[in-house]
């Protein structure tokens, strides 16, 4: 524990204990002073906690082993607990004493509540399984998470490992029919499902981000592999169109997708990606939330001064995107929010992407123009809110120096910081900016201890900056000043002005709105760009779709094919001409009706609940009446949709395949909908019953005894002898003739639903045989039970009597 920035250091062996392996360390996100350390969980499950910053540590023994720690985002002495058993528990004494919330809780899908959106500070969402055995989004107070106290916001079960609770919105994925539905809660509003493009049929799909009231989305579909198609949503986060074809995806260590897509920071709108074409990857950037993306202009000389020869579109600058899954390195790109327009990344100029000729290169402009730092690939760290640059190189041996530049990274001073090399595993910049302070860690050799050496670049700052260090800079996009809609001047350090900025530095940006044009629209969902800029329906999109939730004597906006760019702050020009209107909802007949199951499936158990959903591509919602026949002999009537948005019930006595039938209609039409049920019981037990012997070339029937014996439709699969293909019947006996003699082996298989059950039994094959009529007691059937184990026992009893008297 280092109290002056890692100048000295006091070992903490006997306040945590001498025998005590610790496992993780915790800082509390609102309350640096605060500490919590975990016990290796091999050993014993214990916490210790401080409130001094690490000076004193109380120990608390646990009844659960923690596998990890979410402090909520305000009140620091609240924390929720994921244990090794699915378990969650939360505290409302910073670890002191823990409550248990919920069993059966899936890893990493528990969120607190979002201050401003949710009612009460202490509401926890979560992803769990229920006692039914599906998957569910509950939330519950911390306090009182008994059963009746949770909610259910989405009434169907869901995916698992689908809850996401970020920001503003919250996404949950539903596969029915073989195809994965995804739905949106916008400010905790209810559920809506998302709209993709019609065949955009997603396999895969991960939330990007969801800063500035609008969801970027990656989404991997049918025909895709290693790419994703980037999307764009509404402020709801309801409607979707495409921003990117084809970026590049890869797997992080644990097996995580990760898309190449970056974020600047510092300036909204602006993002990186990497984008698969012929299989070449090529980086594009954007200063309009992807509406238009081009190719990064080279650097226009190398480090040596001479002029490189890269003409587009045919060579470019293309940058490594990946955000470091290390947190003591800098990853190969970084940019920052104190230091706007500032960019270093690692890449390469050429057609494509490479992995092994790898440089560094900076922006201070915003990404309109590049310079290369280095030959070779650095972790770039900055300083003093921009004003410095410190630079590592990424080697495998062992190195003593660092490289500072204060004019973003045209010129570089070379600096020592250990008389012995040293191997880098990692450095900690202070989180402090007016500290200039970092700690890098490493060993001399494989077999030394840990090295922890502290660098401190206060002597290296002159001086405090003053007005005379300051120059503007015009945010621009190619020469272009409004830059989603707006122009924007920053106050910045002049490149070369060795002076601290210091904590109470604030940055001045001054800004003004622009006039709304073309490049500050794009298309609405269900329009494609063309040629002309103009924004015109796509082939399956029918505008007048998007009326069907309101209904006759309401109103509804009609997009005219434009949506304004989120977060665009452009005023009038196309504004007006570009909005939606708005216009009376037209009356519709219900057309597009379907019918389908909660989990997708065509099959149920007799006695279980089975959910039915019925969807409407077009008709009034509020006016149709619905009518749903089981085939069973109930029918059920809804005078709207409302009561049936969230599925309709119901429970099969029988067994069977059952028509169900959907019936909409209004005064305008109306339209049918049918599916196929499969209603199965369990089935518990098979018995191939089958003669002993049979003769070669004859017919032999066989049959296979199912109990109970009115389980619903059943598959047989059978197979004789050595053949591995089975013969496929849905009767339960079957003819066969055996061409060869000898003892030959008869099995059997027996489908219902998720049910598989087997019986396997041998015949014996001759030329002849003679058959004799046994007799047997008139009391026998008194003692059977009628169960397949008593008549193969009363057999082995028969066979060993024949044998004592043949």
């Amino acid at each position: 524990r280092s109290t002056d920035y890692g100048t000295t250091y006091e070992k903490l062996n006997d306040k945590v204990g001498l025998k005590t392996v610790l496992s993780y360390f915790y800082v509390c996100p609102t309350n640096k002073r605060k500490i919590m350390l975990l016990s290796d969980p091999d050993i014993e499950s214990s916490i210790l906690i401080s409130s001094d910053e690490g000076a004193t540590y109380q120990k608390y023994r646990l009844n659960f082993y923690i596998q990890s720690l979410l402090f909520h985002p305000k009140k620091e002495e609240w924390i929720l607990a994921y244990s090794l058993d699915q378990k969650l528990y939360s505290s409302t004494d910073f670890g002191r004493k823990w409550q248990l919330m919920h069993e059966r809780v899936t890893p990493s899908r528990f969120y607190w509540s979002v201050m401003g959106l949710d009612k009460e500070p202490d509401l926890v969402h979560m992803e769990a399984r229920t006692a039914d055995g599906h998957t569910h989004y509950l939330t519950c107070r911390i306090q009182d998470c008994s059963e009746t106290k949770r909610s259910g916001p989405f009434s169907r079960s869901i995916d698992i490992n689908s809850l996401v609770v970020q920001d503003e919105y919250i996404f949950i994925q539903v596969t029915a029919g073989g195809r994965a539905n995804y739905y949106v809660s916008y400010r905790r509003e209810p559920f809506a499902q998302i709209k993709l493009p019609k065949y955009s049929l997603p396999k895969d799909m991960h939330i990007i981000s969801t800063a500035e009231k609008q969801v970027f989305a990656a989404v991997q579909e049918w025909n895709q592999n290693d790419t994703y198609n980037l999307y764009v949503s509404d402020t709801r986060g309801v409607y979707f169109t495409l921003a990117l074809e084809n970026v590049k995806s890869s797997r992080g260590l644990e097996g995580n997708v990760m898309i190449d897509l970056y974020e600047v920071a510092g300036i909204k709108g602006i993002f990186l990606a990497n984008k698969k074409i012929d299989d070449q990857v090529k980086t594009f950037i954007t200063y309009n939330k992807g509406r238009d993306w081009r190719l990064l202009k080279a650097p226009d000389t190398n480090l040596r001064g001479d002029p490189v020869v890269c003409q587009l579109p045919f060579c470019s600058l293309h940058l490594h995107l990946q955000l470091s899954e290390n947190p003591y390195t800098s990853g190969s790109i970084s940019s920052k929010e104190t230091a706007p327009g500032l960019m270093v990344a690692a890449g390469n100029i050429g057609s494509e992407l490479s992995y092994t000729d790898v440089g560094m290169f900076i922006s201070s402009d915003g990404g309109n123009s590049w310079r290369q730092i280095f030959e070779e690939e650095y972790n770039v760290w900055f300083l003093d809110w921009g004003g410095a640059l410190v630079a590592l190189k990424q080697t495998s041996v062992p190195i003593r120096h660092l490289w500072v530049s204060f004019d973003e990274g045209r010129s570089w001073s070379k600096y020592s910081f250990t008389s012995t090399p040293l191997f880098v595993d990692g450095s900690l910049v202070d989180p402090g900016m007016e500290t200039q302070i970092m700690t890098v860690f490493g060993h001399f050799s494989l077999r030394s201890e840990w090295q922890l050496v502290k660098v401190d670049y206060k002597p290296i700052f002159s001086r405090r900056c003053n007005k005379d260090d300051y120059q503007t800079w015009h945010l621009h996009n190619q020469g272009e000043p409004c830059v989603m809609g707006e122009r924007k001047i920053y106050k910045k350090r002049k490149p070369g002005s060795q002076c601290s900025l210091g904590r109470d530095y604030s940055q001045t940006v001054v800004s003004e709105p622009c006039v709304c044009g073309q490049g500050d629209f794009e298309c609405d969902y269900g329009y494609e760009r063309h040629n002309d800029n103009q924004c015109i329906p796509a082939f399956w999109f029918s505008p007048s779709t998007l009326s069907k939730d309101c209904s006759v004597g309401q109103s509804y906006l009609n997009s005219t094919g434009y949506r304004r760019i989120v977060s665009n702050n452009c005023t009038d020009g196309l504004r007006e001409k570009y909005k939606a209107k708005m216009e009376k909802c037209p009356g519709k007949a219900p057309r597009g009706l379907h019918i389908l199951t909660s989990d997708g499936k065509l099959v149920t158990e007799q006695g279980h609940n089975a959910t039915f959903i019925i969807l409407m591509e077009e008709g009034d919602l509020q006016r149709t009446n619905i009518q749903l026949d089981f085939g069973d002999g109930i029918v059920v009537s809804y005078a709207n949709f409302s009561p049936v948005e969230d599925g309709i019930r119901h429970v099969y006595k029988s067994a069977g395949i059952f028509q169900v039938t959907a019936y909409a209609e209004n005064s305008l039409g109306s339209d049918t909908a049918v599916l196929f049920l499969h209603v199965v019981c369990p089935v518990e037990h098979v018995h191939l019953s089958i003669p002993f012997v049979a003769i070669r070339n004859k017919d032999v029937n066989i049959t296979a005894v199912v109990w109970p014996s009115q389980a619903g439709t059943l598959t047989y699969f059978w197979w004789f002898g050595n053949s591995t293909k089975p013969l496929i019947t849905l009767e339960s006996s079957i003819s066969y003739i055996f061409n060869e003699e000898g003892m030959n082996t008869v099995t059997v298989q027996v489908a219902a639903g998720n049910t598989l059950i087997q019986d396997t039994k041998e015949i014996a094959v001759h030329e002849y045989f003679q058959s004799q009529l046994l007799s047997f007691s008139p009391n026998l059937d008194y003692h059977n039970p009628d169960i397949p184990e008593w008549r193969q026992d009363i057999g082995k009893v028969i066979r060993r009597a024949l044998a004592q008297v043949s």
